[in-house]
């Protein structure tokens, strides 16, 4: 009989600890407008223009000598995870990209993923729909420019 009151004990000890775990995780309070009147700061504060070094870059004119070059490098380093589709193969299909973002959050996601995705609030979003981080493909000004330039060529077609 001793064991049987130990296990309830133990379950009854459980139960608490879990309830309290739960309710510490916040809730509905009754008042949802309340909740819901108030961005919080990181998102009143984004611009779009993500978190890194490029701001206020604007998109460039159509070159399609250096879209093809940003094509061999869109396949050496990004084709593994994107699609140029609006298809989810890793990450986010990435036709109409250089419509929804600006160019600068182009830019400082190619070259600045892991600060992006702990501070820009858009960044944020696509890792918790895609459950993944974007890894750094040691993309350099250049290269992103070149990248940003086929985008802009696949999003003309």
């Amino acid at each position: 009989m001793k064991y049987n009151l130990s296990i309830k004990k133990s379950t009854i000890s459980l139960a608490i600890v879990l309830m309290a775990l739960l309710s510490s995780c916040g809730g509905n309070s009754g008042n949802d407008n309340a909740q819901n009147a108030e961005a919080p700061k990181s998102m009143v504060a984004d611009d779009g223009q993500g978190v890194g070094k490029y701001k206020n870059d604007e998109f460039p004119a159509l070159d399609t000598a250096i879209a093809s070059k940003g094509a061999e490098l869109f396949k050496l380093k990004c084709s593994a995870c994107h699609k140029l589709t609006d298809q989810k193969l890793v990450g986010p299909g990435l036709y109409g990209v250089t419509k929804r973002r600006k160019a600068s959050w182009i830019l400082n996601m190619m070259t600045n993923p892991l600060e992006m995705t702990k501070n820009d609030p858009t960044a944020k979003g696509l890792f918790e729909k895609h459950l993944v981080q974007m890894t750094f493909q040691d993309v350099n000004d250049e290269q992103a420019h070149k990248i940003l330039m086929f985008f802009l060529s696949n999003d003309s077609k």
